[in-house]
């Protein structure tokens, strides 16, 4: 075995272990970074073709208060450019089609829109009680982390169309069925997005826009910056700290030696390492209990961008246990060529449609697309392209890890605590968007802060860092109306309804008493 030293070892070439490495590198250290694929860029995936010219077929979408993945952008002079939502967008229920316009759909049964606003705003309420460094520190914590989000679901609606349009949203934002995540984890990862409108959302939210040319970029240009210290195609299976230096071994039988380690990686693909001394208790079990969710990604290209002339932007919102698809957007490039639509097969969908062939999927998408937009040319694509995170064997699943019931209480405050001289970056240890690209840069170079404060470089106050708003992107406030804000939940309102029709019913029957000459008039 061949010996190199180091000062830091990263394991893990995703936006996350590259921004650990850049930094150590900028800051006058000597990092070496070990990825097992054959690519940088971890579950960002960008494939370039005749066909398409390029397919981000992973992480894509960024927007405003994502300021840390601006920035390694505006550095490398990657371009972004919006999602197109000019025109209508499309809500598909109890199969019919309603064009509507804003981040989500709206509702006309009036029970409906007093539950679906309730959801929301019960949601954004619970979020403001849960720290974003710490869920498990939040007063409810015990309390919220023992449901389900289904079981939460269950609690604040009343309507069928809110509970299914809240399964969408858990389905959407972390590609997980509400009755397998934890209440309180869920509530933590849409506040630490900035709310439901602001994850939700294109237009001023975390869709808003993507990368001209692709995400990876990103991820290249970094390892372009470190040159050699990327070696491709070293899985690590061996991390040994036992000695002066820790000793990580890959399976191409390359022995690495650092001070350091920052582990870049899900937590469940620890798994794959053999650590030396064991992992303490807690931080052990819980890469044992931290799923990835389940998404297949598809994109559907087109002659022309028929959608658009009909008066429709691309985005679908489908809700249809049959349809395959759950949500959509455009996908056609900025300067209008190549018209193409994104879907993402989510959860339970993507579990049973990942045994249908490519051009199974391909088929079964192209229908509901045609049913939806009520066009006969969704059924004519020119050029398919898919993407199941679910096979790859060292992601494990996307966008992110998840926590069941009970986890984020038990084990989440071991999620980032370092064990020796091994830290721990990746996406899934942020506090600002994490299971995003921008989770990813902050995780990594707070990871290499912390090397760099044991290292004695840098202070303890130096670690958490905030990031100044990006000066091209800034994020516009979320305005809420007076009646967002003060309309009844249906529970409200039946109990005000009963009260009302109480003292209705106990004044009429008075007046016919007083008029019977039954009450003495004084």
């Amino acid at each position: 075995m061949t010996a190199n030293t180091y000062d830091v070892i990263v394991i893990g070439g995703g936006i996350s272990g590259l921004s650990a490495a850049k930094l150590l590198l900028e800051s006058g250290l000597n990092p070496v970074l070990l990825e097992a694929r054959d690519r940088v860029g971890g579950r960002t995936f960008t494939v370039r073709n005749k066909e398409t010219t390029y397919v981000d077929l992973g992480g894509a979408y960024i927007g405003p208060t994502q300021n840390r993945i601006f920035r390694l952008a505006k550095q490398y002079g990657v371009k972004t450019y919006k999602v197109n939502e000019e025109e209508n967008l499309v809500h598909y229920v109890k199969g019919k089609s309603y064009p509507f316009k804003g981040p989500f759909p709206p509702m006309w049964n009036p029970l409906a829109i007093l539950d679906y606003n309730n959801l929301w705003r019960t949601m954004d309420e619970m979020g403001m009680e849960i720290p974003r460094e710490a869920p498990w520190r939040a007063p409810h914590a015990e309390e919220w982390d023992k449901m389900t989000m289904q079981d939460l679901i269950d609690k604040i609606c009343w309507t069928s169309a809110a509970r299914q349009f809240a399964t969408l949203f858990v389905n959407v934002n972390v590609t997980s069925e509400p009755h397998e995540v934890s209440a309180l984890w869920f509530l933590w990862y849409v506040k630490q997005c900035g709310g439901t409108m602001r994850i939700f959302s294109t237009t001023n939210g975390g869709q808003e826009r993507k990368f001209v040319g692709g995400s990876n970029q990103i991820s290249d240009f970094m390892a372009r910056d470190l040159g050699d210290r990327v070696k491709l195609e070293r899985p690590v299976y061996s991390i040994d700290q036992t000695g002066d230096l820790v000793e990580v071994k890959t399976l191409n039988e390359e022995t690495y030696q650092a001070k350091y380690v920052i582990v870049a990686i899900p937590p469940g693909l620890n798994l794959k390492i053999h650590f030396k001394p064991e992992l303490p208790p807690l931080r052990n079990q819980l890469i044992h209990r931290v799923p990835m969710g389940s998404v297949i990604k598809c994109m559907v290209y087109y002659k022309e961008n028929f959608w658009r002339k009909k008066g429709y932007c691309g985005t679908m919102v489908i809700e249809e246990e049959e349809a395959p698809i759950g949500l959509t957007l455009d996908d056609t490039k900025p300067d209008d060529t190549i018209p193409g639509i994104m879907g993402f097969i989510l959860a339970r969908k993507c579990r049973r449609l990942a045994g249908l062939t490519k051009e199974e999927r391909k088929r079964r998408i192209c229908e509901i697309y045609s049913r939806v937009l009520g066009s006969e040319e969704a059924l004519h694509p020119v050029h398919y392209e898919e993407k199941n995170w679910c096979e790859e064997e060292y992601s494990g699943g996307c966008y992110t890890a998840y926590f069941p019931p009970g986890i984020m209480t038990q084990f989440g405050k071991v999620l980032r605590e370092p064990v020796g001289r091994l830290y721990f970056a990746g996406t899934e240890t942020a506090t600002e968007w994490s299971g995003y690209m921008e989770g990813a840069v902050q995780a990594g170079e707070r990871a290499a802060r912390e090397v760099m404060c044991a290292m004695g470089k840098i202070h303890a106050s130096e670690i958490w860092q905030s990031e100044p708003e990006s000066v091209d992107v800034p994020a516009l406030p979320f305005v809420t109306t007076f009646w967002e804000r003060n309309l009844p939940s249906v529970g409200g309102f039946l109990k005000f309804m009963g009260v009302t029709s109480f003292l209705s019913i106990g004044a009429a029957a008075g007046l016919l008493a007083y008029r019977k000459g039954l009450i003495p008039r004084s």
